[in-house]
């Protein structure tokens, strides 16, 4: 009787510290913890994008906080239908006034989680039962909707210049471009040619050395003629005739 008693009791304990066990890793995973201090505020946009309780808040790309409940409440001032996050946060998360809240995704489809960008150094920090407005997310309608009209443009553009419409498409398709640039080659490697056999008249300047012998005197003149103007202008005002 003792050791079935015995048994029983050590059965109990083992039992006892696997619930504990499993308590204590199921709220770690939940990103729960009831011994840390922190506070709560309040984050309203016009699209919640799907995000959901529990969801992980992160400040500056890190992790500090969760979104603890979600409902909808009626702007009166702007007439409409709004989504109201509550958020709570550790109490060492200094949240400027003007912080950008968005509702961002892991991934392409990952999951989804409240973003807070931090504001303007300086500015005051946001306390407790405070309420932001949030910047709100682009819905996966809309970029598919604008990837589908992307797609539509670029398949029109690729048919237009398939059909050689507009200049590209003209270019891409029209042979007389290609045939006056060949000739233009031609006529640019016949020019070359009589440049370098010294035809025509600038042929015939590029090879005559003499030209520029005589220009290479004209400039010499000219420059002893402004260097004797410069040492005594009044001779060559008053120079006697015959000199």
């Amino acid at each position: 009787m003792e050791s079935t008693r015995a048994f029983e009791f050590k059965v109990g304990i083992f039992t006892l510290i696997g619930i504990c066990i499993i308590f204590v890793i199921v709220f770690s995973v939940g990103d729960v913890n009831f011994s840390r201090a922190g506070y709560r505020f309040k984050v309203t946009f016009n699209f919640a994008s799907g995000i959901g309780s529990s969801a992980p808040v992160r400040l500056a790309g890190v992790g500090i906080g969760n979104v603890q409940g979600i409902h909808l409440i009626h702007d009166d001032l702007a007439h409409k239908t709004k989504a109201e996050l509550t958020v709570w946060v550790q109490d060492e998360a200094k949240i400027e006034e003007d912080a950008e809240v968005t509702i961002n995704t892991l991934g392409l489809l990952g999951e989804k989680y409240l973003e807070i960008l931090p504001g303007t150094p300086g500015k005051p920090f946001i306390k407790s039962g405070d309420v932001l407005k949030g910047t709100d997310p682009v819905s996966m309608e809309k970029v598919t909707t604008n990837l589908a009209k992307l797609s539509d443009s670029i398949v029109s553009i690729a048919g237009k210049l398939e059909r050689g419409e507009g200049t590209i498409g003209k270019l891409l398709t029209d042979d007389t471009v290609y045939n006056n640039l060949v000739g233009l080659t031609g006529n640019l490697d016949a020019f070359t040619g009589k440049l370098n056999s010294n035809k025509g008249t600038i042929g015939r300047l590029i090879a005559d050395d003499g030209l520029y012998k005589q220009l290479e005197e004209l400039v010499q003149a000219f420059k002893d003629f402004a260097a004797e103007l410069k040492s005594n202008p009044w001779k060559l005002l008053f120079k006697p005739r015959g000199a």
